[in-house]
């Protein structure tokens, strides 16, 4: 697998290189983005779409633009060039947050057990504060676009961010022993087959990968709505707050956001 350092050398590399060939000539673009968010974590069961469904939460952040297809300093095209009609550079600062339950089979109404029981008490917040940079390229013309020769610009993106997460996690269990009841650190308190150790609230930070597909539509000269759906992998299994190292959830964190935004260019 490639190693995040490596991915992160590889696009400040890119990214260097392209701002050359463009001439450090660009204009900037100012927007803010809000959707759904879907965290897949060791709440529930993995791949079961009850567990996708109701651990969702929301995202909110904003987003800054280079766009080298415009130059503000003479409010002129820039050169002519592939990187410059075709991609952007784009930085955010966001926040995601998520309640979480274990849903599925093990916790419906007729599983009466303490092993159920310890499941359906057991609760955590997913709370990331999230920033970084990905590029972006479009298959179409930037400038096409800009100059309304069509209303939809599709994208995909790749970029590295960094997360700091800090988890939440309780429970209602009311253990045999009354001192131990509510206590989130107390191996009791949850599921048998975990492990000591695996819930832990602490919080921390984490490098990501940030992916996603979208699409803007120009709405007048100087805005855009867009749509965009992404997929963030942490490198990560403690960004819940639970890491229980069971076979069948064994993998690290991750999230998809689906999210709207309104895009504003500001030169």
């Amino acid at each position: 697998m490639l190693k995040m350092k490596h991915l992160t050398l590889f696009l400040l590399v890119f990214l260097a290189v392209q701002f050359s060939n463009a001439q450090l000539g660009f204009s900037h673009e100012l927007g803010l983005i809000a959707g759904p968010v879907q965290f897949r974590s060791d709440y529930g069961i993995r791949n079961n779409v009850e567990t996708n469904f109701g651990n969702s939460g929301y995202g909110i952040g904003v987003v800054h633009y280079l766009n080298f297809a415009y130059r503000a300093d003479c409010n002129c095209y820039t050169t002519d060039n592939f990187f410059n009609d075709h991609f952007k550079i784009r930085t955010e600062v966001s926040y995601n947050q998520t309640n979480l339950e274990h849903l599925g089979e093990l916790v419906v109404p007729t599983k009466i057990s303490d092993n159920s029981n310890r499941l359906r008490g057991h609760k955590g917040v997913a709370k990331n504060l999230d920033f970084g940079s990905q590029i972006e390229y479009f298959p179409l013309s930037i400038r096409d676009f800009q100059g309304f020769a069509y209303s939809f610009a599709p994208f995909i993106s790749l970029g590295v961010h960094y997360t700091a997460f800090t988890p939440e996690v309780s429970t209602t269990y009311i253990n045999p022993d009354p001192r131990k009841t509510g206590d989130v650190t107390d191996p009791s308190n949850f599921y048998s087959f975990w492990e000591p150790g695996s819930v832990d609230a602490s919080s921390g930070g984490v490098f990501t990968v940030v992916s996603s597909v979208g699409v803007r539509y120009k709405l007048t000269k100087l805005s855009d709505i867009m749509l965009d759906f992404r997929w963030q992998y942490f490198f990560n299994d403690n960004i819940d707050g639970l890491n229980h190292q069971l076979e069948f959830n064994k993998n690290d964190d991750w999230l998809v956001w689906l999210n709207f935004g309104y895009i504003f260019y500001l030169d």
